[in-house]
């Protein structure tokens, strides 16, 4: 069993930068692949990106290509995830996901993928 924190989430201006960090329980969080998604009251959760149990492999939506970049560090059972050139679009809550042996060979943007979610943080990005 593995439970999950998100922290960081805050109010930023368009243009500016958030660092969203996600805490996890358990001695096996390096062996998970890690997503992180978002959500938009009254829309579905957004992929955002993924990452690998060994940070080597990442994944992003091409809505955040080039603006968002994952990453993690084992030994302190954190991934991250860096938001820069924020837009308003990007308001939203953010969740980070787990997968247990997770090896992104799968359907890692899609919801249904993750066996563990924590509850969320509000990121709200004004223009």
């Amino acid at each position: 069993q593995v439970a999950l924190v998100e922290s960081g989430g805050g109010l930023v201006q368009a243009g500016g930068s958030l660092r969203l960090s996600c805490a996890a329980s358990g001695r096996t969080f390096s062996s998970y692949a890690m997503g992180w998604f978002r959500q938009v009251p009254g829309n579905e959760r957004e992929f955002v990106g993924a990452i690998s149990w060994n940070g080597v492999t990442t994944y992003y939506s091409d809505s955040v290509k080039g603006r968002f970049t994952i990453s993690r560090d084992n030994a302190k059972n954190t991934v991250y995830l860096q938001m820069n050139s924020l837009k308003p679009e990007d308001t939203a809550v953010y969740y980070c996901a787990g997968k247990s042996w997770g090896s992104l060979s799968g359907r890692y943007y899609s919801q249904e993928y993750y066996d563990y979610w924590g509850q969320g943080t509000q990121v709200t990005v004004s223009s």
